[in-house]
């Protein structure tokens, strides 16, 4: 299946995925990172080396989808929230509207906002305060989400070995 990322400016990033659960209203999605990243800033920081595992929830009817991140050895390394609109899920597609300010939270629950300096105006009035609205509620509700997601991985079927990460 392929991730389609609608990124503001309209401009598109595609990512081949495996399909691990799939439903009319959500799916579960997994891939291997080829190469490291490093997400976050200050004292929040997430390092996910080559072959680290994303596994990746996408939902019609929620303003965000979620990745969390395993290790080579299974370790969890933390998760990010995405701030989203218009989910859809086809056959063969998930794609959404990626509204710029994302969540990252450590394994240890710390949390750092990023891309907050990329909005074209305040958060109070960027998209009417969506954006701003359900940073709040993820920021109250992350852990438990994250708590409730990674029991529900457990549950999940092994992804493959590698997958390649560019459509």
């Amino acid at each position: 299946m392929i991730e389609r990322k609608i990124r503001y400016d309209g401009s598109i990033a595609e990512y081949r995925c495996q399909v691990l659960s799939r439903h009319s209203d959500r799916v579960v999605l997994t891939y291997v990172l080829p190469d490291p990243v490093i997400l976050g800033r200050d004292a929040v920081i997430v390092n996910l080396p080559a072959g680290s595992r994303t596994y990746a929830w996408y939902w019609t009817d929620r303003p965000y989808n979620v990745y969390i991140w395993q290790g080579s050895g299974g370790n969890y390394l933390g998760a990010y929230f995405n701030i989203v609109r218009n989910t859809r899920i086809s056959d063969q597609v998930v794609s959404y509207e990626d509204l710029i300010v994302d969540l990252l939270v450590t394994p240890e629950g710390k949390q750092c906002v990023l891309d907050r300096d990329e909005l074209p105006e305040s958060m109070e009035q960027f998209e009417q305060g969506y954006v701003n609205q359900t940073l709040k509620d993820l920021i109250v509700s992350a852990g438990h989400i994250l708590a409730g997601l990674i029991q529900m991985k457990k549950s999940l079927p092994p992804g493959k070995q590698q997958n390649p990460p560019e459509a």
